[in-house]
C-alpha cells in the first residue's frame, strides 16, 4: 500500500530489500545444489504474501509453501505461473481445484494420490505431489512403514500424477530426535528408490535446522521466519536482519497529578506529577494485551513504558522523561533493536510465546507499507 492511500498512523512498515538480502543470504549459505521453498503461510507471518512473493522468487526461492489450499488460490490468481506448494491436508471434495490451478500438494495417503489421478486426467493435466512422511512429529503425515512404500511405489505409477517429493517436519526436540527423524526419512527415501524410483526434492529442515544443521538440508530447505529477519537458529549463524518495523504516532498529550490513574480499573496511578502520551495502537492490531507493564516503545530516541490496561484500539505511555515530547511525535513498537526498539524476539520473551506468534498476531487493521524495491 502507499503512504498517499493510507489514513493512519499506526502502520506496520515491511522492508522488500532487507528481505531480498535475507533471501540471498539463505541461498548462499545452502548453495547451488540445495532448493528454497520459501514459506509464506499465514500472510506471509502477517506482512503480506501477495506483496512479497516477487522479491523471493526473484532473490532465490523456487517455490512458494502455504499451508491452505485458500492461501494458494490467492497467490496463484495474481501470479499464474509461480510454483506453489501447500503443506497441509486438503480435502477430497476441494481437489479438483489443486489441479485446474497447478498447484502442488501435500499428499500422505493413496487414496489421495488416486483422486488426484482420477480429477487430473478427466482435466487433461499432470498434478505434482509431495509425499508426506510422519518421522515421529504425529502431526500429518504416514508412518514410514513397508506397506506405505508399496503404496508410494503405487503412486509413481498413476497417470495424471507427477510424485516431485517426499518430506517431513522436525519436532527440534534435540539433536538426538532430529538424527533419528533424518534416519528414518532417508532410510524410506532408500527404500523406494533403490527401486528405480526417484523423487527430485527431498526436505525436511525449517529455519532453524538450515541453519543449525547442515546435514538436514538434503537438496531443499523450507525457511519461512527466517526469511523475515527471525532469528530462532542456536548453532549456527547466517547475516540476516529484521525487515518489520512497527509503528505509530502520539495522539495525545496528558498532564495528570500524582496519584491519579490510567485506563480501565486505574490498575496504574501516577506515583509523580507525570506527563503520559495516547497511541493509537491496541490489542485489535495484534499488540499483545500480556504487555501491560512490561512493553514500552521509543520516542525520540528513548523508551517510554506502557501504562495502564492496554485496549482495544488505544494505549498510555509514560513520557515525562523524555523532553520536548510532543502529539505527532512518532513511536517504535517494533524494530530491528539497533535504535533502542523492541525487537519480535523480545516481545515473545515477554509474553512467554515464540516469534511466529507475535509477527502472526498482527492483524489486518495496521496497514503494511512496503519500502525498498
Amino acid at each position: 500500500m502507499h503512504s498517499d492511500q493510507i489514513y493512519r498512523d499506526t502502520r506496520i512498515i515491511v522492508d522488500l530489500d532487507q528481505i531480498a538480502a535475507n533471501m540471498r543470504a539463505i541461498k548462499e549459505m545452502v548453495g547451488d545444489d540445495v532448493s528454497v521453498m520459501a514459506v509464506v503461510k499465514a500472510n506471509a507471518y502477517g506482512l503480506g504474501s501477495l506483496a512479497i512473493a516477487p522479491t523471493l522468487m526473484e532473490n532465490g526461492a523456487c517455490y512458494l509453501a502455504v499451508a491452505t489450499l485458500t492461501e494458494a488460490i490467492e497467490l496463484r490468481t495474481k501470479y499464474p505461473n509461480y510454483p506453489l506448494f501447500v503443506l497441509g491436508h486438503t480435502p477430497d471434495r476441494y481437489l479438483h481445484k489443486v489441479a485446474e490451478l497447478n498447484i502442488t500438494q501435500t499428499v500422505f495417503s493413496l487414496h489421495q494420490a488416486r483422486l488426484l489421478s482420477d480429477i487430473s486426467k478427466e482435466i487433461g493435466t499432470r498434478t505434482k505431489i509431495h509425499v508426506k512422511l510422519d518421522t515421529g512429529f504425529h502431526r500429518l503425515g504416514s508412518e514410514p512403514t513397508y506397506g506405505f512404500s508399496k503404496d508410494v511405489e503405487e503412486m509413481f505409477g498413476l497417470e495424471g500424477i507427477e510424485v516431485e517429493g517426499i518430506f517431513s517436519h522436525l519436532a527440534l526436540a534435540s539433536d538426538e530426535d532430529d538424527a533419528k527423524q533424518y534416519e528414518l526419512l532417508t532410510g524410506f527415501i532408500n527404500l523406494i528408490e533403490n527401486k528405480g524410483f526417484k523423487f527430485r526434492y527431498k526436505h525436511i529442515a525449517d529455519s532453524i535446522a538450515c541453519v543449525d544443521s547442515p546435514y538436514l538440508r538434503m537438496n531443499m530447505i523450507r525457511p519461512g521466519a527466517l526469511i523475515y529477519g527471525m532469528r530462532g537458529f542456536h548453532k549456527g549463524n547466517i547475516d540476516v536482519e529484521s525487515a518489520i518495523k512497527f509503528e505509530t504516532s502520539i495522539s495525545q498529550i496528558h498532564r495528570i497529578k500524582k496519584g491519579e490513574g490510567v485506563g480501565y480499573d486505574f490498575l496504574w496511578r501516577a506515583k509523580r506529577d507525570s506527563v503520559i502520551a495516547t497511541l493509537p495502537f491496541g490489542y485489535a492490531d495484534g499488540y499483545p494485551r500480556q504487555m501491560r507493564d512490561k512493553g514500552y516503545v521509543i520516542i525520540k530516541g528513548q523508551r517510554a513504558y506502557i501504562v495502564g490496561v492496554l485496549c482495544m484500539d488505544q494505549v498510555v505511555a509514560d513520557v515525562t522523561d523524555i523532553k520536548d515530547v510532543a502529539e505527532g511525535d512518532k513511536a517504535i513498537i517494533y524494530g530491528n533493536g539497533k535504535d533502542g526498539s523492541m525487537t519480535i524476539q523480545e516481545a515473545s520473551e515477554l509474553v512467554g510465546t515464540n516469534k511466529n506468534d507475535i509477527i502472526c498476531r498482527l492483524s489486518a487493521r495496521p496497514p503494511r507499507v512496503y519500502i525498498g524495491k
